[in-house]
């Protein structure tokens, strides 16, 4: 992240006082707290909110439960939600949050008395007006319905736009669940336009198969565009002749989310699918999965980031000196932060708003960025990535410098 931000800084000759502001969180807290297991016994957790930036807004973000949970991860992904949300133009501040814990040996209820002891923890950092939590890796609706049930118990009132990834029944929004996939392939469509490729003549490689990379599967599938290979953490597939998606998300569904087993294509090994001969490579697993490495190795001719930081920033020259596109994550995956938005808003409004309305703001906003990032590469001679990064600091920065300077004045004339 602070590779990328050091170019876009130094085009924008951003002085170093706005530079060093830019690159270091406003606040990170580090929380401890401990609950009562299922077992009777008492086990303690580390837990983490880093709020990046509030220029623009209230800081966004999700929060993760993993092992592998550190300080670091959290303050670099708070980062890219602050850039994220500026590109897109949507009025957020960018944070995130973690615990480290394994959910998957967690139960139901241990899990939600883990997201009350987070919440009670930070119920001061939290806020429809400061700080906005969502779902995020090992987090889904039910976390982000405790959380807001917990910060509303503490404050004395219902309070859902503290929140969004929420149920529909707690004041979730329609088209949340599918949103980053959804915005993922309206991408990729813009990106294959842009190098005058048909989508029915298209061919798509995935790299994942969760909520991202199977919701982006499933679109560009109805699209038109012929999916040749996904991948899970348990195997990876490929048919050249293309994989019946709804098929697959019907099995993948039926097999304990999981698509090992399936039929009607071949196996192969992971690391070949991100090697395969295709007009689009779509890595929506885990971040740095295209480096120096293989990066001379990749035939697509467009990559479209799914997940955060999937091409690390050493691949960067490679891949723009063989001609590769790449639609950097920043852009690429603002689907989720997007509807997300519109869930506060809806929230915030008292309102309920019907699909066709989310989706065609979603792809308004979405074209608009597109465009946005591709005329700033082409006048700063740059990549899209360098060019999302200059759009981002620049509005930050400036909106970052008026604040200052309101800040500076003296309210009151002295006697």
């Amino acid at each position: 992240m602070i590779d990328r931000f050091n170019i876009a800084a130094d085009i924008l000759n951003l002085n170093e006082s706005i530079r060093q502001k830019l690159q270091r969180p406003e606040k990170q807290i580090v929380v401890n707290f401990s609950i009562t297991l299922d077992n009777g016994t008492e086990q303690n957790f580390e837990g983490y909110r880093v709020i990046h930036n509030t220029a623009l807004g209230p800081s966004k973000g999700g929060i993760r439960y993993d092992t592998g949970v550190n300080l670091d991860e959290v303050k670099a992904l708070a980062a890219w939600m602050t850039w994220k949300s500026a590109v897109t133009g949507i009025p957020f501040g960018g944070a995130k949050g973690g615990i480290i814990c394994d959910p998957k040996k967690l139960s139901k209820t241990e899990l939600e008395k883990i997201t009350r002891a987070y919440t009670k923890a930070l119920a001061d950092i939290f806020g429809p007006d400061k700080d906005v939590p969502a779902p995020d890796m090992g987090t889904g609706p039910d976390e982000m319905g405790w959380l807001m049930d917990e910060f509303s118990i503490v404050h004395g009132k219902t309070i859902h736009a503290v929140v969004t990834g929420k149920h529909l029944h707690s004041g979730g929004s329609l088209g949340r669940v599918e949103a980053t996939g959804r915005g993922v392939s309206i991408i990729t469509l813009l990106a294959l336009q842009k190098l005058k490729l048909r989508p029915a003549r298209s061919t798509v490689a995935i790299q994942g198969f969760g909520n991202v990379g199977l919701h982006s599967a499933l679109f560009l599938f109805e699209k038109g565009l012929k999916v040749v290979a996904v991948s899970d953490v348990s195997e990876a597939f490929y048919n050249p002749d293309g994989l019946n998606i709804p098929e697959l998300i019907l099995y993948y569904n039926l097999n304990n989310k999981s698509i090992k087993g399936y039929p009607n294509s071949v196996a192969i090994k992971h690391e070949d699918l991100l090697l395969l001969e295709v007009d689009v490579l779509i890595p929506a697993a885990k971040e740095d999965v295209i480096t120096q490495k293989n990066a001379n190795d990749i035939r697509a001719k467009i990559i479209v980031e799914g997940a955060n930081g999937p091409v690390s920033s050493d691949a960067d020259a490679i891949l723009h000196n063989n001609n590769v596109l790449v639609v950097p994550d920043i852009l690429a995956n603002a689907g989720g932060v997007t509807v997300s938005y519109f869930e506060w808003l809806q929230n915030s409004l008292l309102e309920s708003w019907r699909i066709h309305q989310i989706n065609t703001r979603l792809e308004d906003i979405l074209e608009k960025g597109f465009e946005t990032v591709f005329r700033v590469a082409a006048k700063h001679n740059v990549t899209p990535r360098i060019a999302a990064y200059i759009i981002a600091l620049q509005k930050v920065a400036d909106t970052q410098a008026v604040k200052e300077v309101a800040l500076e004045e003296p309210k009151f004339k002295q006697n």
